[in-house]
């Protein structure tokens, strides 16, 4: 499927974009032999997409959370190196009208839709409209300016939506209507932090909901096509963590007519490049299908749709948007085997799927033998709270989808991230899950089970491995190829049995404990590996992270004077500390304020999501450490609440 109309091809394309996605435009850049320009924020300076493109660009001004955002600075970038096109990616601005009109008015090819379609499919309240006048059936709703009361009239439960943007930012799900004011202000504060717009739009929410997305590819010559369809039911907070291609749900029939519907969507706002049109599909009759919206970018999960159909996406967004025609027909295009993707996330599951941060100390990413992995890391990486957390991707391609299944489970487990806590020791036991191995799925199955699928507590020989590593550091390094037996820590007495020495621990976020290591550990700067109980474990290991199968845990070590000390100073139970790094963007209260149990006092945000900070009783604000703007450490105290003398009497 390759054109032979390959002279109008570009010379250099600016990538506006960072992490995996940039790094795998730079990918298809140089297979095509196309010089690839790179663009960074001071956050980025060394960051893998700023190594691997032929040429990189600082662009400001700081924050460095805004410089992606700066349309001058990315056509200056584009002028300074002789870009002749520019590809967005997706997220920042890759579905910004005017970006893609600045892009044609300084002479730039926008690697995407025309702004005409850009706009009108992303005004989700528009495209509604326009697709439900080329026969496509949509789901039922209003926007701004009847919102509230049309989601009174719809009836709990309704679901929220950003009218600008995707990617589930701004989404509430909302069953009980009293909290109906507090959702859509919730709802326009995330709306407006993540794409510049607050209007929302309400539609009905449809219980147990399958989401199924399908690829289509469209020239400026009229040809439009579908690569088929994409499940992306397995969502946590309204983003996909789980794709594949095909899905289970749909019979040929089926496939072919929600195809034909994406075709029409796609020609009714003149669309050219690869887009995707998403369907909401009750999971008790695939026949009924939703128009939900159109994203008019290249989406994170278009890999699973690259293995099952041998097309390279992001080359054929080149080509179309250098003018040249599709060379197949949708009688050409045939699904080869099942693709699985797992998304790759900087979140804490033990934590109730808190951002996470930190410096990637020791990385492992499964290629080859059917496993590919997209990702913008490197061992050295700081992972902050400035982006969204999604890392990477690890997708796999097999001849069925058992197969798929079992192979995905392997490279997560092989997948290691240590010093950024991440989601893949979740995501292995979401794909063990008996209903997603029957794939009887829908987009409330995760948040349903999301509690079985975390372990409660810290495995045992975790912390066996942990005592090894510190009993192993206190062992005196060998003098001319000799070690003094007396002087190693090994517990020995005279005239008495060996006395184990015990190492107080705690793993980041749990309890304390105090182990003792156990014997025939064997400890290097990369593994160990400890028995316990006659069972044999190996763990990776960077410095006080320890990694198996996908999991994490970072094994501090424990002062109890020093933590007495810290409790008594802070108020023990009536600190509220910071759950995430991030930053403060609401504060609701001051000091000396009354505040009742489970009142809201904070909002602190992290990669474009909020967490509310509530009081953990009723009582006094004692202290207030933060502002709005605050940037905070994970942990850092924020406040403190001293409770009422009625209820500590």
């Amino acid at each position: 499927m390759r054109s032979l109309f390959q002279h109008s091809m570009f010379d250099t394309v600016l990538v506006a974009n960072r992490g995996e996605i940039a790094v795998r435009v730079i990918r298809t850049l140089r297979a095509l032999g196309v010089r690839s320009v790179a663009v960074y924020s001071d956050a980025d300076a060394d960051a893998r997409h700023v190594r691997e493109a032929d040429t990189a660009v600082r662009i400001g001004p700081p924050p460095a959370s805004e410089s992606y955002l700066s349309v001058p600075a990315l056509l200056e970038a584009a002028a300074r190196t002789g870009a002749q096109a520019v590809h967005p990616g997706y997220g920042f601005l890759a579905e910004n009208t005017a970006f893609a009109q600045a892009c044609a008015d300084a002479g730039l090819v926008f690697i995407g839709p025309p702004a005409s379609a850009i706009s009108l499919m992303g005004d989700k309240i528009r495209a509604k409209e326009t697709v439900k006048a080329a026969g496509v059936p949509v789901v039922p709703g209003a926007a701004d300016p009847e919102l509230e009361a049309a989601a009174r009239e719809l009836g709990a439960p309704v679901l929220l939506k950003p009218s600008a943007g995707g990617g589930g930012k701004g989404m509430r799900l909302v069953r009980d209507l009293a909290t109906l004011d507090d959702e859509i202000a919730a709802a326009r504060r995330e709306a407006r932090s993540s794409f510049g717009d607050d209007t929302l739009l309400v539609e009905r929410w449809i219980d147990r909901p399958r989401h199924i997305e399908i690829q289509v590819l469209a020239d400026a010559h009229g040809n439009v096509v579908h690569l088929g369809e994409r499940e992306c039911s397995l969502q946590r907070r309204h983003q996909k963590i789980i794709e594949e291609a095909p899905s289970v749900l749909l019979t040929p029939e089926i496939r072919a007519a929600m195809g034909a519907a994406a075709v029409e969507a796609a020609r009714s706002c003149g669309y050219v490049g690869a887009g995707t049109v998403e369907f909401i599909v009750p999971g008790v009759d695939p026949s009924s299908y939703y128009f939900m919206e159109m994203n008019t970018r290249l989406q994170v999960e278009h890999p699973v749709t690259e293995l099952i159909t041998g097309v390279d996406l992001v080359e054929w967004q080149l080509r179309v948007a250098a003018g040249e025609p599709l060379d197949f027909t949708q009688d050409d295009v045939r699904l080869d085997g099942w693709a699985i993707e797992a998304r790759l996330c900087a979140e804490d599951p033990s934590r109730g799927f808190l951002p996470s941060g930190g410096t990637v100390l020791s990385l492992n990413e499964p290629q080859g033998n059917g496993v590919r992995t997209d990702s913008g890391l490197s061992e050295g990486t700081e992972v902050s709270s400035l982006y969204d957390p999604m890392l990477s991707k690890v997708i796999v391609h097999a001849k069925d989808r058992p197969t798929a299944l079992r192979k995905l489970r392997a490279a997560l487990a092989e997948t290691v991230t240590l010093g950024v806590p991440t989601n893949a020791g979740f995501l292995r036991r979401l794909l063990a899950h008996p209903d997603v191995v029957t794939g009887a799925l829908d987009t409330g199955l995760v948040e349903r089970d999301a509690e079985s699928l975390v372990p409660e507590g810290v495995p045992e020989e975790v912390y066996a491995a942990a005592a090894a590593v510190r009993l192993a550091a206190l062992a005196p390094a060998p003098k001319d190829g000799w070690t003094d037996p007396f002087s190693r820590p090994s517990g020995w007495r005279l005239g008495g049995r060996p006395s184990p020495l015990p190492f107080p621990v705690r793993v980041s976020g749990r309890e304390p404990v105090t182990v003792e290591a156990p014997a025939g550990a064997r400890v290097t700067q990369t593994a160990v590996t400890v028995t316990v109980d006659g069972l044999v474990h190996h763990f990776h290991r960077a410095g006080n992270w320890l990694g198996r199968d996908g999991d994490s845990w970072h094994v501090l070590d424990h002062d109890p004077v020093e933590a007495a000390l810290s409790g008594a100073k802070h108020g023990g139970a009536d600190t509220l500390a910071a759950p995430m790094p991030g930053t403060v963007t609401v504060v609701k209260v001051a000091v000396g304020d009354e505040v009742e149990a489970g009142q809201s006092l904070l909002v602190v945000e992290a990669m474009k999501m909020e967490h509310v900070i509530s009081a953990p009783h009723a009582g006094t604000v004692t202290e207030l450490d933060v502002t709005p703007g605050t940037t905070v450490a994970m942990d850092r105290i924020l406040a403190v609440v001293a409770p009422r003398e009625e209820d500590t009497a």
